[in-house]
């Protein structure tokens, strides 16, 4: 039944990723992104690792898509056509697909029995869990790392050149 569960969790992530880099509103992109997030927060979950789950919703699910929607928003990033043809089953159906199988997964999960003291059996301490992290995979840590800090600074830039843009277009008529 878990590595049912897994499977089922993987493909919901891949799906809803390939939804959310096919869709010209960048707004519903986010939306299957979050998606995409949460099957991978249950997934995390189901490998022993609540606090890695836990930091992914919040985190990445909450914090960093509130962000991009945020800069969405201020850069105008809307599509030329807004508006999707067709009934709004087609425009809501894959998404609420999606979110009914993250639904379902998470209520098989917490339906798995625990042991004698209430804790699921695959659950990894924080501790054993920053051990492992931080004494055999600590390249790996600092690699990720570097990659956060060359997108915030890319990030920075390409805002810096849409408003540099932005501002010479407004000075000449």
């Amino acid at each position: 039944m878990a590595s049912a569960i897994f499977y089922i969790l993987g493909f919901t992530a891949l799906a809803a990723t390939a939804l959310c880099i096919t869709r010209r509103n960048p707004v519903h992109a986010v939306v299957y992104l979050v998606n995409a997030l949460f099957a991978l927060a249950l997934m995390f979950y189901q490998l022993g690792a609540p606090l890695v789950a836990a930091w992914e919703v919040i985190i990445y699910a909450g914090a960093v898509m509130v962000l991009f929607l945020f800069i969405i928003m201020m850069l105008e990033l809307a599509p030329a056509s807004a508006e999707m043809q067709g009934p709004g089953w087609r425009r809501w159906g894959p998404v609420l697909l999606l979110s009914l199988v993250i639904l379902g997964c998470t209520l098989a999960l917490l339906g798995i029995q625990a042991d004698q003291d209430g804790v699921p059996a695959f659950w990894v301490s924080p501790r054993a869990f920053g051990a492992a992290l931080f004494d055999q995979y600590a390249l790996a840590v600092q690699v990720v790392s570097f990659q956060l800090l060359y997108a915030a600074v890319g990030a920075f830039y390409v805002g810096k050149g849409s408003l540099r843009r932005r501002t010479q277009g407004e000075e000449t008529p």
